[in-house]
């Protein structure tokens, strides 16, 4: 294989100001401005070496699928990154046209009361350190990692999904309508 094709299965990401990482077997450790995290690589089949200010990245295969797999470590490493920079946040809009539905945080729990007039609270989990704020009709999210808030977000959608009801007529739920980076006070 030549230079230029070995070129092409090795990428680099720069880590920005203010973010440490350190690399242990597979587990790459960030720490940034807004908080720590922590990366399991074990699955994803990338060599990572860190090296002053960047991560070096080196695919495993010379395959087409080896290629996709490096772009998206760099992806991770990149959004996880920017994250401890500028954090992200995710507004959800809470939609009833009879019974006002409430959500309330009790720790990692997320219970969504009143929905459709249940008398029992539908009840689910927010990921990693992804703050839940409920403001009036708005369901707020906050935190670092772009994959946790992301996976809180559809866990909310998930439990207001209607059922047995035709969903066309029926648009009582959660939905969320602005994706933005930085965190909103």
């Amino acid at each position: 294989m030549s230079t230029k094709q070995m070129e092409k299965f090795q990428d680099e990401v720069i880590i920005p100001e203010g973010v440490k990482l350190t690399l242990n077997k597979h587990m790459l450790s960030f720490v940034g401005p807004l908080g720590k995290t922590h990366k399991s690589f074990r699955t994803i089949p990338v060599n990572i070496e860190i090296a002053e200010n960047k991560v070096i990245l080196n695919a495993i295969g010379s395959r087409k699928r080896d290629y996709a797999i490096l772009h998206t470590a760099r992806s991770i490493i990149r959004n996880i990154c920017e994250g401890l920079v500028n954090g992200y946040t995710i507004k959800m809009k809470i939609v009833y046209s009879h019974f006002p539905i409430t959500v309330k945080v009790e720790g990692k729990k997320i219970l969504i009361e009143n929905f459709q007039g249940e008398r029992a609270p539908r009840v689910t989990k927010s990921v990693g350190n992804t703050k839940v704020i409920p403001k009036g009709e708005d369901v707020i999210l906050t935190g670092e990692v772009w994959t946790d808030i992301t996976q809180t977000a559809a866990n909310i959608e998930l439990k207001s999904k209607v059922k047995n009801k035709d969903h066309r007529v029926f648009l009582d739920g959660i939905y969320a309508f602005e994706k933005k980076k930085g965190i909103e006070k």
